[in-house]
């Protein structure tokens, strides 16, 4: 009932009102605590998307169950355009596979407005471990009988889902080593308890440079600007193999068209903007303006890819 009077409420709102958006403050659900990656990053945006559109964006952080409690309250509220969700990858098209009772349908509840940018992974490695590229890893996963532990951020988080995907790849023994944060993860790395971690750059960045870890590879497309001698996965051998975690921003579903191009419009001029650029690259996030649709079509794309993995890896959550 709630979201057919929310429909309602959508088609009802004049025209006049669409154009004159926004005309009061907007709040930003982020589904985490403060201060990590992704909030950061929607705090960086949320200023500067402020400015243009004249209006306070007021950033609220849910979190819960893995960011899925934020995720529904967005999906329930009226689609007028004043309540926007900052979307992650894993609590996008990585939830919805390893939750049983997941509370919304990604692609009938929620309306896509642009991403951000895509935060670039790494596998890093104590110095005491033997391998030191992506290829020596792979051997040694395979032909070493205790096979390769790496530790991650936690279960059905996007460095879990690459790690598997790695997994399945390539054969190797690989076995996940789940943390309560890639904080913890990264102090066990840094002490040699665990040979290596799969985690953002942004969490690994100071160590590789200071020498405390080793950088075998990272996932993405392209190097990455702030650690360019890190080769990708494809460069060193595994072709067409890519796992970025991205961010961005949604809308509930119905939300009135002009105020998605409107969203969508402002959201790419702040993306354009080189001081917003270089703030994101800080926290390891390479900016990408685009329009609703890609963020579709990613969100469509990855449903289904992550969707595979989760499947063949059978990993659940509570």
């Amino acid at each position: 009932m709630k979201k057919i009077a929310c429909l309602i409420a959508a088609l009802a709102l004049p025209f006049a009102a669409q154009a004159q958006y926004p005309d009061r403050p907007i709040r930003l659900v982020v589904p985490f605590a403060p201060g990590g990656v992704t909030d950061t990053s929607g705090r960086v945006v949320a200023e500067a998307l402020s400015k243009r559109l004249g209006q306070s964006i007021v950033v609220e952080n849910k979190a819960g169950a893995s960011g899925n409690i934020g995720a529904q309250q967005v999906a329930l509220s009226p689609p007028d355009g004043y309540t926007l969700l900052l979307g992650f990858d894993g609590s996008i098209v990585i939830n919805p596979h390893v939750f049983a009772n997941f509370p919304i349908d990604v692609q009938k509840d929620l309306a896509p407005i642009g991403k951000i940018g895509d935060a670039a992974l790494i596998i890093v490695a104590h110095p005491s471990f033997p391998a030191k590229t992506l290829p020596a890893l792979i051997e040694l996963a395979k032909n070493d009988p205790k096979g390769v532990s790496y530790g991650t951020s936690g279960v059905g988080g996007t460095p879990h889902i690459a790690g598997e995907l790695l997994k399945l790849r390539t054969g190797g023994n690989f076995t996940h080593v789940p943390y309560k944060g890639g904080g913890p993860a990264m102090t066990d790395a840094l002490g040699g308890n665990i040979p290596m971690v799969f985690t953002a750059v942004a969490g690994a960045m100071t160590h590789v440079k200071a020498g405390r870890l080793v950088p075998i590879a990272v996932p993405s497309r392209q190097r990455v600007s702030s650690l360019p001698e890190v080769p990708t996965f494809i460069e060193a051998g595994l072709a067409d193999f890519e796992a970025t975690s991205w961010v961005a921003i949604l809308a509930p579903a119905n939300t009135p068209r002009p105020v998605v191009e409107k969203l969508n419009r402002e959201l790419n001029a702040v993306l354009a903007d080189p001081a917003i650029v270089a703030r994101l690259e800080q926290l390891g996030i390479a900016a990408t303006p685009g329009t609703p649709e890609q963020l579709g079509d990613q969100i469509r794309n990855d449903l289904d890819k992550y969707g595979k993995v989760v499947k063949a890896a059978n990993i659940k959550a509570e």
